[in-house]
């Protein structure tokens, strides 16, 4: 079986995704391809999407929670957005592709590419097994003028939602958001701290921002360290080197703070430390859920972060305040009540499946051999 993953590099959970699912396809011996699709379109369209929808996520996030609203807003009274039409232009794109290497099945963490497949459809061009996969706990606008022959849900609880946005349920499965082998190893918290080289009778925050702001990450570094004596921090940016120039220079001297760039290591960071302070991003938290880590939820990006938080904190899978000081705080009391931390990971444990992936992967097999039969 041949399983083309396509993801778009507006932001890193849709990537990670994909990446998720095609390792679990290769583990079976199928083939399976991960490629940003609006690459097909020159990759100066690909930089400039990319590029733009993280400038205005960083620079001006109350811009972009807007134009998640007005997004809503739109969604509910047109059955064809912006949205659509333009992804349609792709069309011509990933035809001439699939021509040339054709799949059995093509699944979409991102909408742009189911957007784009629903106008294909409707221009009567062939297409094999269309499935997309949702990566927030929430039904982000324009997911339902897409047509796909099934949609993958993050949780149980968005089956309602979905069905009244005009998903059919017939096509709804709830495996939950896939995420990498890495997660879902269950090293303990002794054996990762072995791997990293860190103290095992140590206390440890992990603060992971790879899009946060400097400034904010600055802050809440700053102020976990005048809140606290004895405790280590593990401060991740991601790909955001500016923030791990700035703070590399602000915390040279302190002794309780590791500032670390870019990592292939995070699952083993979160499995290494006691609390991990994050953006309520879908995937983030989905694999510090998997991996059963304390969460405490920083300030969201306005949309489906907003939204990734209070599902959380409903369903016990995390902490969080509306003020740096009380995530801060919060955090502190957390990372010493150790009959807390417990509960929040049977919370964890109780509503995140960590084998969403797999459970993918069968489903995909059944369809796939569905219609070989059907053919043959």
């Amino acid at each position: 079986m041949r399983a083309l993953i396509l993801s778009c590099n507006t932001g890193g959970g849709h990537n990670s995704a994909a990446r998720a699912i095609a390792e679990e396809f290769r583990d079976h011996g199928d083939e399976a391809y991960v490629f940003d699709y609006l690459c097909l379109a020159g990759k100066g369209i690909s930089k400039l999407v990319g590029d733009g929808y993280v400038q205005i996520v960083k620079k001006t996030p109350l811009l972009f929670g807007l134009i998640y609203k007005l997004g809503m807003i739109i969604s509910r009274i047109t059955r064809k957005s912006p949205v659509y039409y333009i992804n349609g232009r792709m069309a011509k794109y990933l035809s001439n592709y699939l021509k040339e290497h054709p799949a059995d099945v093509l699944i979409m963490p991102h909408l742009y590419p189911a957007e784009t497949i629903t106008y294909m459809k409707r221009k009567g061009m062939e297409l094999p097994i269309t499935i997309a996969v949702m990566t927030d706990y929430t039904c982000i606008p324009f997911w339902e003028e897409t047509d796909c022959d099934y949609y993958v849900l993050a949780h149980e609880a968005l089956r309602k939602s979905c069905i009244k946005k005009g998903i059919p349920n017939e096509k709804i499965q709830t495996f939950g958001i896939p995420v990498v082998k890495s997660c879902r190893l269950k090293i303990s918290k002794k054996e990762a701290r072995k791997k990293l080289g860190l103290k095992l009778d140590q206390k440890y925050f992990l603060v992971a921002g790879g899009s946060m702001g400097a400034g904010d990450f600055t802050e809440l570094i700053q102020k976990l360290i005048s809140s606290t004596n004895t405790e280590q921090i593990l401060a991740i940016c991601g790909n955001n080197r500016k923030a791990e120039r700035k703070l590399k220079k602000k915390f040279k001297k302190c002794s309780r703070v590791m500032v670390l760039g870019f990592t292939k290591q995070m699952p083993l960071y979160l499995s290494a430390c006691d609390v991990v302070f994050t953006k309520p991003g879908g995937l983030t938290s989905t694999e510090a859920a998997v991996i059963g880590v304390p969460i405490i939820h920083t300030t969201p990006i306005p949309g489906c972060e907003t939204i990734n938080r209070r599902f959380f904190i409903h369903t016990g899978m995390s902490l969080s305040a509306l003020t740096l000081k009380g995530q801060v705080n919060k955090g502190i009391r957390l990372i010493n009540d150790l009959e807390v931390q417990k509960k929040m990971k049977n919370c964890q444990a109780k509503q995140i499946h960590e084998d969403a992936v797999k459970q993918l992967y069968q489903f995909v097999c059944l369809q796939y051999n569905a219609i070989k039969e059907h053919t043959s």
